[in-house]
């Protein structure tokens, strides 16, 4: 007998990128996870976190590992969350560039088009306070850690903003997608782990 989705791990999509701290962070919470590397694995998880690292990279890799349709559908179904590259992934379009010319390609799934290293390079990287409205438990800010960041320049109608930074959308949540354009793995603060968790 299959078990109950909540009674699954977390998935982490452990093709590239810092799938590790996110599984410390889900391990603090008290929650198994597993890797997702191929399509089958998608069957043993209750959601997935798409992680940072490089979105070129983790477009060919999700591409030769079969997973592009495999992901659509369960995002159908089930959570995901996408930080910075992740964010990259789930996004309907990138601004300023031509569709595959870098070899990124989208994977459609979140209402919103961003644009690739907005908040600078690697040494512009910076830790900003952000608040959340209700989506995030508690009146701290949470720190946010921005690493080559994209930035969030247009959201859909049934996109809702669930935190700024300067103005701008730095994470968004359409259903049970979750968008960030920061790190929330590289910080102490469980928050927003634990408000995923919460969509499951």
């Amino acid at each position: 007998m299959a078990k109950p989705a909540n009674d699954l791990p977390v998935g982490l999509l452990t093709l590239q990128g810092d799938y590790a701290k996110h599984e410390a962070a889900f391990r603090a919470l008290g929650c198994a996870t597993a890797g997702v590397r191929r399509p089958a694995d998608l069957d043993r998880v209750r959601c997935l976190v798409i992680p940072g690292g490089e979105s070129t990279t983790l477009s060919r890799l999700i591409d030769s590992a079969g997973l592009r349709e495999p992901l659509c559908a369960f995002a159908l179904q089930r959570p995901v969350m996408g930080t910075c590259a992740g964010l990259i992934m789930l996004a309907g379009e990138l601004a300023g560039e031509v569709p595959d010319a870098h070899g990124v390609r989208t994977l459609g799934l979140l209402d919103c088009t961003v644009r690739r290293n907005a908040y600078g390079r690697q040494v512009d990287s910076f830790t900003a306070p952000i608040r959340f409205d209700s989506f995030v438990t508690g009146d701290d800010p949470f720190p946010a850690v921005f690493i080559r960041a994209p930035r969030i320049e247009r959201v859909g109608p049934d996109v809702e903003v669930v935190a700024t930074h300067g103005g701008a959308p730095v994470a968004v949540r359409q259903g049970r997608l979750l968008g960030l354009s920061f790190h929330p793995e590289l910080t102490d603060d469980l928050r927003l782990h634990q408000a995923f968790l919460d969509l499951v």
